[in-house]
């Protein structure tokens, strides 16, 4: 008996092999494939090396099902070789960096872009970027210039200063800041501010880097201005502070401001220095939030330099800004780093019209998108949730569709455990979980990026914008179990 299931097994086996080789038979060559008039078509889309490799993969995708998959899935994928290649190439034609809608209430998400542009930054952005300019060149005079002139006297003019430079990033502006003013000598910091700014990036590690070397003073929670006063000696480069905006430390604590610090600096002169992170340039309490010092406030306090972020609450492009004493930037701006780390054509143009803006509060308030998420009411909010649920019950869909109240936040390390009113458009999946849902949202044409809580999908309306609310509509829709679905 066991040698007669022996043989009939391995007669099976045969068959198996048998009908796989004539699957493999069916497979067609590439030459074969290239005179086909749709790969032609192809060809002259996307180029014949291209479609040349798109056919290659499909091919050996193809052996890959004739050995693992049943007869249904082979006849329908040989069947479907030319749509897949077709599929193929235009998935690959597709950027890889894609718009979004954010519903998640985080206005500066750091994984979707931190702060979006307005339009009117697009389009010195793009005014730049279509063609030649006069990026370090002088039309004046017809000979080479610096580049850094076309947005500093717009930061010059908003926050004070009496010099600015740009850099890629805040990391980079602190960085380019401590080795052009302090390296190898000694920058005293409270030991209560060498903060982690995300990523990994610490600011003990990017001290190092710069060739600075980091003298701690105080404790985490308490420290005094006698801590800096007693490490001061012939050694010493600079006094850092640096702006906890990504944590707090309450309860039993001490700090010592800008003003002490930077008489201390004068006694000594020495220079005072301030990594302010996010940085911001109105005064936040105007929109209900905790005050949050500005740069303005920060230089008339006696700091000599300051640092800080251009896509945070900013609402501009990514950049570090560096402004304050003229002789400190001019220092920076011809440090041998500033070649690794200035900004390009499109930054500086988008850079220099963010300030613009902020040279009239009402402009800024009206343009830059950060500023109209935050000026936005509550009534407007709910409003808003409100015709997008109307809508969606006429699906008669069978989710349990609210409108809730929300809390967003800045996000971006600002405004830490801060909550900023909003309201929330939720959805109670039937019938599925809801990071199936939340799947479905993100695979859609128009990605939809919300938040799970409670066992239900909520969709944020303070970082929706009105003009994202139809499009918004329209993806949740093709996401709803209607009749079609169920």
């Amino acid at each position: 008996m066991q040698e007669e299931r022996t043989l009939s097994c391995i007669k099976m086996n045969v068959g198996i092999n048998m009908d796989k080789n004539a699957y493999f038979r069916k497979i067609p060559k590439v030459d074969t494939l290239l005179k086909e008039d749709a790969i032609q078509e192809l060809c002259s889309i996307y180029g014949r090396d291209v479609v040349l490799e798109a056919i290659h993969e499909e091919l050996e995708r193809l052996r890959d099902t004739v050995r693992q998959a049943d007869e249904k899935e082979i006849l329908e994928a040989l069947s479907s070789l030319k749509e897949r290649i077709a599929m193929r190439l235009k998935k690959e034609e597709e950027y890889s960096l894609r718009p979004v809608i954010n519903a998640t209430g985080i206005l500066l998400h750091t994984n979707l872009g931190r702060a979006p542009l307005g339009q009117f930054q697009m389009d010195a952005m793009l005014h730049a970027a279509q063609g030649y300019s006069n990026l370090e060149y002088d039309l004046e005079q017809g000979k080479r210039s610096r580049r850094f002139i076309h947005y500093a006297e717009e930061i010059k003019k908003v926050t004070g200063a009496e010099d600015a430079v740009a850099v890629n990033n805040n990391a980079a502006a602190v960085t380019l800041m401590l080795s052009a003013l302090a390296k190898g000598k000694e920058v005293i910091v409270s030991r209560g501010e060498l903060i982690e700014i995300g990523g990994r990036f610490r600011v003990p590690e990017v001290m190092e880097q710069s060739g600075a070397v980091l003298k701690e003073v105080g404790c985490t929670n308490r420290t005094r201005i006698s801590d800096y006063e007693t490490a001061i000696n012939e050694n010493t480069g600079a006094l850092l502070k640096v702006h906890t905006s990504n944590y707090k430390i309450v309860g039993f604590t001490e700090e010592v401001s800008i003003q002490e610090l930077a008489k201390l600096g004068e006694k000594y002169h020495l220079p005072v220095l301030m990594d302010m992170g996010s940085g911001v340039l109105i005064d936040l309490e105007e929109y209900g939030l905790p005050h949050e010092p500005t740069v303005q406030e920060i230089l008339k306090k006696g700091a000599d330099v300051v640092s800080f972020s251009g896509d945070k609450l900013l609402g501009g492009p990514q950049a570090g800004i560096l402004a304050g004493k003229e002789a400190y930037i001019k220092k920076m701006e011809e440090h041998p780093l500033m070649r690794a780390v200035r900004l390009d054509k499109c930054i500086t143009a988008g850079l220099a019209a963010t300030f613009r803006a902020y040279r009239d509060k009402k402009k800024a308030e009206k343009s830059i998108p950060v500023l109209q998420m935050l000026s936005r009411s509550q009534e407007e909010l709910k409003e808003q949730a409100k015709e997008l649920k109307e809508e969606l019950l006429k699906t008669k869909s069978g989710e349990r569709i609210l409108i809730e109240e929300s809390a967003a936040m800045m996000g971006g390390g600002s405004l830490p455990g801060e909550k900023i009113p909003s309201y929330a458009l939720t959805i109670t999946p039937q019938g599925e979980s809801c990071e199936a849902f939340a799947k479905r949202l993100r695979n859609l044409p128009l990605p939809v990026i919300c938040h799970i809580k409670e066992e239900k999908i909520f969709l944020d309306m303070r970082t929706v914008m009105p003009k994202e609310k139809l499009l918004l509509l329209e993806g949740i829709k093709s996401c709803l179990r209607t009749d079609s679905r169920q």
